[in-house]
This record gives C-alpha cells, structure tokens and sequence, in this order.
C-alpha cells in the first residue's frame, strides 16, 4: 500500500492561475524587504514573488496568483512543497524532541540505515553517516577535512564550472569568480580544472580524454605547480555550471585517478541526489562508488535544513568530535529525509522522474528544431537544462532572463543556470504531474518561441 496521497492530491491547481504580478500585497512585502533585509538576497530580484502558501508543484503568492513551482527552491522539495506524509512525522517529531546533538533517536539511525541501503554502488552496506551543519557547504566542509585527515595531504582539486557552497572550504572549490570577489586567498592549496562540457573538445570522448588529462597532470606530473591532492571533488553532473552532464567514462576516469594516486574521490551529490535524475543518486548513471558522497537539500524532505555525508566505512578513522556541528542532531529533519524516500519508493517516483524528464527534454528539442538560439537541450530525470546563444553564437544571458520573465508573468517559475547565465534549470518536485508537466512546457515553449521571435524584430 503506497504511503500518504497520491501525487495527482498533492497540489492547488493542474494549471496556473494569474491575474496582475506582482500584486499589490507582494509589492509592499518586496519594498519591505528591500528598506531592511540583506543586500546579498537574490531570488526576488529576478522573480519578485512574495509567497504565502505551497502545495507539491504550485505556489501561491500574497496576492492569491497560484503559479507551477518548476525549480522546487533550487532541488530542495523533491516531494513537493508541505507534502503531508513528511509533514505528518517531522510534526510528531518536533511534539517529542527536536533538538538531539548526537545522541540516539530513533529518526537518526533510521534515517542512516535508509541511507546505506539505497548509496551508490559499492557504498551500500558499507558506509557511515556523518551529520555536521545543516546546509550543503558545511557537507562540503567535512568532505574536506575527511580527505585531508585520510591522506595526510592538502591540496584539492574541483573543476571549473562547479559550485559547492559559500563557506570558506567550499568556495574554495567552488569555481564562479563572482562569489570569490574581494575575499581574497581562501585555501590557497585548491586548483581547478576543465570539466567535459560542450565547449571542451570536438566531441564527448575527446573532451573526456583532454579534462582526465588535465587531472592526471595535478597528481603525476612532477612540475604539476600545487601540491598532490588529498581527493578529487566531482558534482556527477554540474548544476550552476549549466546541468552538464559528463560523457560516459568520466567519472570511472576520476576514480582511477583517484586509485592510482591514493587520493579519495568526493561526489557532491547536494543538488542532485535523493531521485532528482531519476535514480537516488546520479552517480549511479555511471556505474562508479566514490570514496564519499555529499548531501543536503532535499534530505531534509520538506524544506527542513540538513547536510550530511556518508562516506566508505574504511575512511571513518575520526576519534569523538572528530567532525562536529551544534545542529547535527535535527531530528525533524531526519524524520522529514526518511519519509521523503519513503514516499519516492512507494510512489515510484524514481521512474516517474525519468519518464516526465525525458517529455520535458523532448518538448524542449522540438523547439530547438526551430530555434536556432537553443542550441543545447541536456539533463537526466527532472534535472533538465536548456542553452541558448545569440546570433553571433555567444551566451545570451539576456534572452534566458526575459524567458524567465515571460513565465514568471504566465504563472511558471523556472531559474537560470550556466557559466554565463545563458541555460534555463528546470528542476521541479519529483511529484508533478504529466498534466501539470504538459501545461508547465506549454507556457515555457510559448515563452521561448515568443521571445527569440521578438529578438528578430
């Protein structure tokens, strides 16, 4: 018998429903925030939304407009915003005890010994759980650390195009210049390298070849110019680089690397993981077991805030305290991860990602087929991005915003990505419907379509 609602319950509406954006409501909540709020928020800028409620895929501002969530606050609500089986044990969980550090609970071992059976290849069975601070970077930190402790060496080593978080260990492998600006040296022992985009090389497996080439390089080359990494840090398939999926072959090449180098290989797996590509985790596409596997976001199964790492039980050599965090104990959150997964399995949402995903990527070719600046349709499950180029076949990170602006006008929500800003992310909770995917594609194509049109006028 499948767990809470059916997917089709979940939400306000099948389509969205919008009268004048913004409102008048959300205008007054988005001229509050700006007179006191921080200048570093960012998403109302682009889509000024003051929201108010959210059901599975929809959203309803201030104002009453209803719109279709199609970036499920950056791949965070997997099974949809206030789904009500997770919201049902997280609200028991926070009537009985909430705040745990790492004392035992049902909820943490719980959730750890879900989390060991559906981990990547060889990790399953034989791996530890680590809770530190509740976001992706403070995963990203103890990934860090796990490496350096295990080897006893300091470099790192990420690719340009990633981004794993904004505390000081993470933006050090995070590659966007901007979030770097000003601050200066971070871990001065971090060096980038090319990850198999597009761009890199003639075709997949040359451009395979050419990035593993420059990995090898960082470790065996005797004039490399930095230290030997301690690992090698991967995200299975780029998100704020663009949803760039590597060719086959490139992550089994990382982890020979790794081997031949005794380094560990990290896969971050924060924006990815918990079915969003259509399997639990996208390393598994690739048939590879990384040393260690980074996550947040939608582990916290309904917007609850949560990071963890789960690692190969050989590296777990810390002694007490070893890796710490006040908030490594939300046992609400915990709750929320595992019936988050609960509700993928009995819902079978991991071929229902798939399948919706491989609609929305065909929707998005056909469009292509007469759109010449869409030159890039890519993805795997509901993780699905679309590049676009102007005439003279630069990024055109102008015509992805007015897109964007056309939806958010029609009542879609949809979020850029990209190394320019110039691919539209389309991440939407694993429990939309076809009937809303179809709907949702309708107002996007149309919005595509009437705006590469008016850039010819």
């Amino acid at each position: 018998m499948a767990v809470g609602p059916s997917i089709d319950d979940l939400h306000f509406a099948t389509e969205p429903a919008v009268d004048e954006v913004p409102g008048p409501n959300s205008r007054k909540l988005l001229t509050r925030q700006r007179e006191i709020d921080s200048n570093a928020v960012a998403y109302p800028r682009r889509i000024p939304i003051a929201l108010e409620e959210a059901r599975g895929a929809t959203v309803r501002d201030v104002d009453g407009n209803t719109f279709l969530d199609f970036f499920a606050g950056i791949g965070v609500l997997n099974v949809g915003h206030s789904n009500p089986y997770v919201l049902e044990g997280t609200q028991e969980q926070l009537e009985s005890v909430a705040h745990t550090i790492d004392f035992p609970t049902e909820a943490r071992i719980d959730l750890i010994e879900k989390l060991r059976t559906i981990a990547p290849g060889g990790l399953a069975g034989s791996s530890n759980v680590v809770f530190g601070g509740p976001s992706g970077s403070d995963a990203i930190e103890g990934s860090i650390k796990l490496a350096k402790h295990n080897t006893g060496r300091h470099g790192i080593l990420g690719f340009e195009g990633a981004y794993h978080g904004t505390t000081a260990g993470a933006l050090s492998l995070t590659a966007g210049k901007k979030y770097k600006k000003g601050y200066g040296p971070l871990l001065a022992d971090a060096v980038h390298v090319p990850y198999p985009t597009r761009d890199a090389g003639a075709g997949g497996r040359e451009a395979c070849e050419r990035c593993l080439d420059a990995v090898k390089r960082k470790f065996e080359a005797p004039y490399g110019g930095h230290e030997t990494p301690a690992g090698i840090w991967v995200e299975p398939i780029q998100g704020e680089g663009g949803v760039v999926v590597p060719p086959e072959g490139f992550l089994q090449g990382l982890r020979d690397i790794a081997d031949d180098n005794d380094a560990m290989l990290i896969v971050d797996e924060i924006q990815t993981g918990l079915g969003r590509t259509g399997e639990w985790f996208a390393t598994d596409h690739f048939d590879v077991t990384p040393d260690a596997i980074t996550m947040a976001k939608a582990l916290g199964g309904t917007g609850l805030p949560i990071g963890a790492m789960l690692y190969h039980e050989d590296f777990d050599t810390w002694g007490p305290g070893g890796h710490v965090g006040t908030f490594r104990g939300n046992a609400p959150a915990m709750v929320g991860g595992l019936r988050a997964i609960e509700y993928i399995e009995s819902h079978d949402l991991l071929s229902h990602a798939t399948a919706l995903g491989q609609y929305l990527r065909d929707r998005l070719d056909e469009v292509a087929e007469t759109t010449p600046e869409l030159v890039d349709v890519r993805g795997k499950g509901l993780f699905v991005g679309a590049e676009f180029v102007d005439a003279d076949g630069d990024p055109d990170a102008d015509l992805v915003e007015a897109i964007q602006t056309r939806c958010y006008e029609n009542g879609l929500l949809v979020w850029n990505a990209g190394r320019h800003g110039n691919v539209l992310r389309l991440i939407p909770p694993l429990v939309l419907t076809r009937e809303q995917a179809e709907v949702g594609m309708d107002i996007l194509c149309h919005a595509i379509r009437a705006t590469t049109t008016e850039g010819t006028n």
